[in-house]
């Protein structure tokens, strides 16, 4: 079990149902602008984490899997936009504009989830929320969120404070 970085909260998910529910939560509280970066491998609960978060944030578009189309976008109802990535069959190497996601486009116009981030990280934003997610059993999910930058310590609290309350 890795040693948690200052900030960091590290939580267990008992079932896909919940690990959606945390997703809601979350994306209850992003704003425009905000990047949250996914690692996990395949069946890591990625793709259902991102589900919830996309109804938490507002919208009610259907969410699928970015695998080959690189992002989705799923709009909310005051205009802006979910950028759904998924860096799988990227090459770390190229930027991510020339991958079809303009980064400074999508964070004036909304929020940036971004699954296999680690294969982009150097063309991310230094602040982020980086979850790293590991499969336990079928059912049960670990997750390490990490803050980067102050904005998602303050949103990591009141994600904590929603989960678990006081």
């Amino acid at each position: 079990m890795p040693i948690l970085k200052p900030h960091a909260f590290e939580f267990f998910s008992h079932s896909p149902e919940q690990t959606l529910r945390v997703g809601v939560r979350l994306g209850s509280l992003l704003q425009t602008g905000d990047v949250v970066c996914l690692e996990g491998d395949l069946g890591s609960g990625k793709t259902t984490l991102v589900r919830g978060i996309t109804q938490g944030w507002g919208s009610a578009d259907r969410v699928s899997s970015p695998t080959y189309v690189i992002v989705n976008q799923y709009r909310h109802p005051n205009g802006s936009i979910l950028y759904h990535s998924d860096a799988y069959r990227l090459s770390p190497v190229e930027p991510l504009d020339d991958a079809m996601l303009e980064l400074d486009t999508v964070l004036s116009n909304g929020v940036l989830v971004m699954e296999w981030a680690e294969r982009m990280k150097a063309s991310l934003p230094e602040e982020n929320l980086w979850i790293e997610l590991d499969w336990i059993n079928p059912e049960q999910r670990h997750f390490i969120f990490t803050p980067n930058g102050r904005r998602y310590e303050q949103l990591l609290k009141k994600l904590q404070k929603a989960l678990f309350g006081a």
